[in-house]
């Protein structure tokens, strides 16, 4: 039952990642290169009937985390308070710079709001890469000083960064050089995800020139892949065990590849949905790839004192488990028919789709 949830939770994570990503990479977009006023509208049609709906993949993951892995729940939650208030407040400004953007009719009213929906995004695309490598490199679980644990086996905290800006440190902090790396390659992942979002969903003038940043991108994206990989020895000294012990784990990171090899593509794709395609992908095969890496861990511990948090240590008892499914099956019935009918209703482009004007 462990396993069963534990895929419904990391499913979520990556349909999360792949439809608030887009919204993220647009407002990225939408900072950085969206000059003229049919531009900025055309990235927020784009993304405007869709944005509310994909955030709701994070409370739903959210839910799961608190029924079937409570442990973790209580763990993450008091470690990584003020990252997630900082997220909390990012959400916020990014939704608020959506809706309030268009209700006056000002230059100064408009230009401080669109600051706050791109600023916002492009922290939240950082912020969210750098939660991935704190979970890669691990928390120092029990905050183990001189050997001895301050607090629960289970419990920890961090503080936003150390003085040295290590990861390799006893005490940790969120934002060290190896957690940034990760967090660069998230901005760079998403936003390469917005542009290719805004070339699938709108015929804007700026979908050429995207399609010239996509691609520049992704050499970026490449080169500090491969960066990654060769520092997550470091941080890890058998990175790659779990796909050796079980070689069908290697599907992942053909996908990954997969998606980011066909990035170079992007100037000849007849179909504008084909580099949304291979974006999703690689988001998905570096999701999974990650997670398959350290399984069964879901949170390592950084010292020899208090064990790792695993799928099987923080789980909710078997009943409890078994009860949900029902619940599940409702819901994902629920979310299928809502998200089918979302989609279909707003198939095609969406330049003429207006968001935010009164």
């Amino acid at each position: 039952m462990e396993l069963f949830w534990y895929i419904v939770l990391m499913t979520m994570l990556a349909i999360y990642v792949i439809l608030d990503g887009y919204d993220f990479g647009a407002g990225i977009i939408h900072l950085f290169f969206a000059k003229k006023e049919k531009d900025k509208k055309a990235i927020t049609n784009a993304i405007g009937p869709f944005w509310d709906a994909n955030e709701v993949w994070l409370i739903a993951a959210g839910g799961v985390l608190f029924f079937a892995f409570p442990t973790l729940y209580a763990s993450s939650f008091s470690g990584f308070y003020l990252p997630l208030i900082m997220i909390l407040w990012l959400l916020i400004f990014r939704a608020i710079g959506l809706e309030l953007r268009g209700q006056i009719h000002n230059k100064m009213w408009a230009s401080i709001w669109d600051k706050a929906f791109g600023i916002s995004s492009l922290l939240l695309a950082l912020f969210f890469g750098i939660a991935l490598g704190n979970v890669v490199r691990g928390v120092n679980l029990g905050n183990v000083v001189n050997g001895v644990s301050t607090q629960e086996a289970h419990y920890f905290f961090l503080p936003l960064w150390n003085p040295t800006f290590s990861p390799q440190t006893e005490q940790l902090g969120i934002i060290d050089w190896f957690t940034l790396l990760l967090g660069i390659i998230g901005v760079i992942a998403l936003t390469i995800h917005g542009a290719n979002w805004i070339i699938f969903k709108t015929n804007s003038g700026l979908n050429e020139k995207l399609k010239k940043v996509v691609f520049t991108l992704s050499f970026v994206l490449l080169v500090l892949v491969i960066i990654s990989l060769f520092i997550w020895h470091i941080i890890e000294p058998k990175p790659f065990h779990n796909f050796f012990k079980y070689p069908w784990l290697w599907v992942f990171p053909i996908i990954t590849f997969t998606g980011l090899f066909g990035l170079f593509k992007v100037k000849s794709f007849k179909k504008h949905g084909k580099g949304f395609l291979f974006s999703s992908l690689f988001l998905f095969g570096g999701l999974t790839s990650t997670v398959a890496s350290i399984f069964p861990k879901v949170l390592p511990s950084t010292n020899n004192v208090n064990p790792d948090l695993t799928l099987y240590n923080v789980a909710a008892d078997d009943y409890g488990l078994s009860v949900g499914i029902s619940w599940f099956v409702i819901a994902v019935i629920l979310v299928i028919a809502y998200f089918t009918i979302q989609y279909r209703v707003f198939k095609g482009k969406m330049d003429d789709v207006g968001y935010g004007e009164h």
